[in-house]
């Protein structure tokens, strides 16, 4: 490999400017007008593929493109699928970036752009190690396909429906599904991940009046929405953390002590975690570390509230309608659309005189936890880390969802394996997106290693 890593090595500053040409587009898929940048994106991405002398189509779909591509099939070799998404999140609020989110910029050995850790970042890790591998001559062990979709921070339907069908599981099929769209545990600390949550997305529409109404003509006469949005949000939490929607908790594995014990083992400083996001201390459901909660508990969460006048100043309104989105982070044995029936159900007995709801389902998706004693591709991945890292990884879950991770997994019927080489505080979602150049190197390097690690699983 020592031939690989020199091609790694002397290729970096190429492989960074080919990251900054795909980062400067704005493929959000969570907005429309960004159909042309979403195009180019994915036309970018055959565009790299296809010199590699990868069999590379882009797979139109009725929403954002499919991009699929493989190396020759290996008699008797395992097959991986590397996994990853090119759209990304909305950049707002834009005044809170130091610098623009759509053009690339390097301070403190950190690539500061939105979809430079999720998922452009980590995506490319593993298309610049299949192509140092091949430039050097050496030959693939198994074979590889790569599968990057474009509507994953939106709920990955276009791929959910391509996946079903009986020609694409054939194309698709594979022994492994590689995920790169998580973190490490710590800088320099290479992870494995072995669980992710599920996610239920939902909005929820509380209508009063007709229209806005003069706050000192109307004022406590008639319900106010904001005011019966909020009252019926902040019940959906009891004292102690846990969510109070009749049945959320029926389905929930309790925790077994001997991964409670692995947990307490990882090197994991509270205080430090919490200072990196500005907080002095964390909260959440009484009985259950912080580990716990973030990675093998569920959650309620707000993402947004809307409602009356927003401009500057103030303008003294009883608002005719008040929203706001939410989500639930789900377990493995949850069922999103179980939960997503009871929580309509829950709103319509709490709902307040003088409103109408509406509960919009907006997507949703399984939580998974593997076994890592039963993963063939688990030692070879261990081996390629310490080799790359110069120690072992830790093994933890994910509190984050990829909707579409267990989907496949379930209809390809393979194993999964999850290796990111993100940070906490990267700040994916947020403004100030970062990704750091060495996880950047470590991952094209780390990939490459595994590839050829796995020669020592023969053949199926």
């Amino acid at each position: 490999m020592k031939s690989v890593e020199e091609y790694i090595q002397s290729h970096v500053d190429e492989f960074r400017e080919r990251l900054f040409e795909v980062l400067r587009f704005r493929s959000i898929s969570a907005d429309t007008s960004c159909g042309g940048e979403i195009a180019k994106t994915a036309q970018w991405l055959v565009d790299i593929l296809k010199p590699l002398g990868l069999n590379t189509e882009l797979i139109k779909t009725e929403g954002n493109p499919l991009i699929y591509a493989e190396t020759p099939r290996i008699a008797g070799a395992p097959t991986l699928l590397i996994y990853g998404h090119y759209d990304v999140q909305p950049p707002d609020p834009l005044e809170l970036w130091t610098t623009s989110p759509f053009e690339p910029t390097v301070r403190d050995n950190n690539i500061y752009a939105r979809g430079s850790s999720d998922d452009k970042g980590q995506l490319l890790t593993h298309v610049f190690a299949i192509e140092s591998l091949l430039k050097v001559g050496k030959p693939l062990p198994l074979q590889v396909k790569f599968l990057f979709e474009g509507e994953e921070e939106v709920g990955s339907a276009s791929l959910s429906k391509y996946l079903h069908d009986s020609s694409s599981k054939k194309k698709l099929a594979a022994d492994c599904i590689m995920v790169s769209d998580t973190c490490m545990f710590g800088v320099g600390q290479p992870t494995i991940t072995y669980g992710l949550r599920g996610v239920m997305a939902l909005e929820l529409t509380v209508r009063g009046p007709s229209r806005d109404l003069h706050s000192g003509v109307f004022g406590g006469s008639v319900t106010n929405p904001a005011i019966a949005l909020a009252k019926m949000i902040t019940q959906v939490l009891d004292e102690n953390g846990r969510i109070k929607v009749p049945g959320f908790y029926d389905d929930v594995l309790t925790i077994s002590e001997n991964e409670q014990s692995q947990l307490a083992t990882l090197p994991f400083n509270e205080d430090e975690f919490y200072s990196k996001i500005g907080l002095q201390s964390g909260c959440g459901e009484s009985g259950f570390s912080t580990l716990e909660r973030r990675w093998c508990r569920p959650s309620f969460d707000v993402n947004g509230l809307t409602s009356g006048y927003q401009g500057e100043g103030s303008k003294t309104v009883i608002p005719s309608l008040a929203s706001a989105k939410f989500s639930f982070r789900l377990v493995p044995n949850q069922s999103a659309e179980k939960i997503a029936a009871a929580t309509k159900n829950f709103f319509d007995s709490i709902k307040p005189d003088g409103v109408t709801i509406e509960l919009d389902y907006q997507h949703g998706a399984e939580a998974m936890a593997i076994d890592p004693a039963k993963s063939r591709f688990m030692k070879p991945a261990t081996e390629a880390l310490e080799r790359t890292f110069g120690r072992p990884p830790v093994y933890t879950r994910e509190g984050g969802s990829i909707p579409i991770v267990a989907e496949m997994a379930n209809v390809l019927n393979a194993e999964t394996l999850l290796i990111g080489w993100g940070q906490d505080d990267d700040n994916i979602h947020s403004p100030n997106e970062k990704f750091s150049l060495s996880a950047f190197q470590n991952g094209i390097l780390a990939s490459a290693h595994f590839i050829a690690a796995t020669k020592a699983l023969g053949s199926n």
